[in-house]
């Protein structure tokens, strides 16, 4: 177990549906990150797909392109590399989710669901994806952190 973790927090600006756009955006983010010493860069809330993707994200070819990007980033954790926490619309089961999922070590380490999703004003979530259970924290490198989306 690590005795400190440096956090980097990015807040880009991603574009909906532009999966190249918003991966070169968390790409550059997390290489500055490394250079500063982060060991874990966090993103926010559906950052590869864009927020919020309406429609689009009910579309099966959107979909599978979402899953091969997280999992493209997650190869891109290896050799002492920074974590990476992002947002993605995810299908478990076929079930489609607004999630959290921890890139570490080369591969997906956690996922975690939103819970609460809202359904007034501009959002529209309860429409496109499914309510995941309560989260539990997640391990990263041997320390515990709760994650949350939104409204969690």
């Amino acid at each position: 177990m690590t005795d400190h973790l440096s956090i980097a927090i990015a807040q880009i600006n991603p574009t909906v549906g532009d999966l190249s756009g918003n991966l070169k955006r968390i790409r550059s983010t997390a290489a500055k990150a490394a250079e500063s010493g982060a060991d874990l860069v966090i993103f926010g809330e559906l950052v590869v797909s864009g927020y919020s993707p309406e429609d689009l994200v009910l579309k099966p070819a959107f979909q599978e392109a979402v899953e091969c990007s997280v999992l493209d980033l997650a190869g891109e954790t290896k050799d002492g590399n920074p974590g990476l926490l992002i947002g993605a619309p995810w299908r478990i089961d076929g079930v489609l989710h607004n999630a959290a999922i921890m890139l570490d070590d080369g591969e997906i380490s956690a996922v975690r669901l939103k819970h609460q999703l809202p359904n007034y004003g501009v959002f529209d979530e309860k429409r496109v994806f499914q309510s995941g259970p309560l989260p539990g924290p997640i391990s990263f490198r041997g320390i515990r952190l709760g994650v949350m989306i939104c409204e969690d």
